[in-house]
């Protein structure tokens, strides 16, 4: 992690701010919070609003597909498929891909084409920049004023975070930009020089993100179209529809919906207020409070009964050789907490 000035300053600072006068977390009112939202995805105010336009774009593309869902072609077949792919399988690869490689580099690839077959395991919902950028800025600063998804500040705080708190600041030096460029240089996504970053405001290149998402849409509406019709395709992009609110959600109650959740015997890092809770730990490999002690590590069930599905990915990968590395972090938690379980 990188502290000081670099990380304070970059993400896109809000227009009513990260701190008051005196350095207390500024609570906006939801009139705030949707008025930022909305001039944050306004292209026609500015270019460099243009990847939080795409993150808003690929909610609208998912709606059709919820509505013909829910009234052409539901069934509770459907019901259950949609709950399967969106809170396990796109839960599981969301830790697998955004949160342990993308984010921390926990563990790292032998091939490209592994990467690239990670990355597009499921429906792409979100660019891979919003996602890691203010991440790193989360673990420097969580429950802090400037933290991008502060659950203090309310629930609407964190579902609309990725418009108003997580975009990376458009006015980074050079060599700032060059230190952006390192968390997100391993990822394969094209990144933007300095000159096109002061153009679009942005690390990564709109033509690269754009198009792997028309790409990535287009695949999988064809696999599931031809496994199983336009009913099978609207419940699926409907499931990612669901992974794309709840993991915004989950910025909220992973961090105690703003309150003190610690367990004794279960969250061992009282330095912020992560908790480890059962269904995202169990269905997505998402023990948040271990992950918070160590955000390094590949593996974050580290406990009996802390199944952990994004980590038995990167082992089996790693058995199959298309992983070259990993770090684990189990043992080192264990000498230090294991006799407090």
């Amino acid at each position: 992690m990188v502290k000081g000035t670099f990380i304070d300053s970059l993400l896109h600072r809000p227009s009513y701010g990260w701190k008051d006068e005196n350095d207390a977390l500024v609570i906006p009112t939801s009139k705030q919070l949707w008025s930022e939202a909305f001039s944050r995805i306004n292209v026609f105010k500015s270019k460099k609003n243009w990847i939080s336009f795409v993150s808003f774009a690929m909610l609208a593309g998912m709606l059709p597909f919820f509505f013909l869902f829910l009234f052409r072609y539901f069934s509770w077949y459907l019901v259950i498929a949609i709950v399967v792919y969106s809170m396990l399988i796109m839960g599981t690869h969301g830790t697998i891909w955004f949160h342990r490689y993308c984010t921390h580099r926990s563990y790292g690839f032998s091939h490209p084409l592994w990467r690239i077959i990670t990355q597009n395991l499921v429906i792409k919902t979100v660019p891979e920049e919003i996602y890691v950028i203010s991440h790193h800025v989360h673990h420097c600063k969580s429950d802090e004023p400037g933290d991008p998804y502060n659950s203090q500040a309310g629930l609407l705080y964190c579902m609309l975070a990725e418009y108003n708190h997580q975009r990376v600041s458009p006015d980074l030096n050079e060599n700032d930009h060059k230190k952006a460029l390192h968390f997100m240089e391993h990822t394969g996504v094209k990144l933007n020089s300095y000159s096109a970053y002061q153009k679009w405001g942005s690390i990564t290149s709109p033509a690269y993100a754009i198009g792997i998402w028309v790409l990535n849409w287009s695949f999988w509406f064809l696999i599931f179209f031809l496994f199983g019709g336009l009913a099978l395709a609207c419940a699926i992009f409907t499931a990612a529809l669901l992974w794309f609110t709840g993991i915004r959600a989950f910025n909220y109650t992973g961090h105690g919906g703003g309150k003190e959740k610690h367990k004794d015997g279960v969250d061992f890092d009282r330095s912020n207020l992560s908790i480890n809770q059962t269904r995202p730990g169990l269905l997505a490999g998402e023990w948040h409070n271990n992950h918070h002690l160590f955000p390094g590590s590949a593996r974050a069930g580290f406990l009996p009964g802390q199944l952990d599905l994004a980590w038995i990915y990167i082992y089996t990968l790693r058995k199959l050789k298309m992983v070259a590395w990993y770090k684990d972090s189990k043992k080192e938690f264990l000498k230090k907490y294991g006799e407090k379980g």
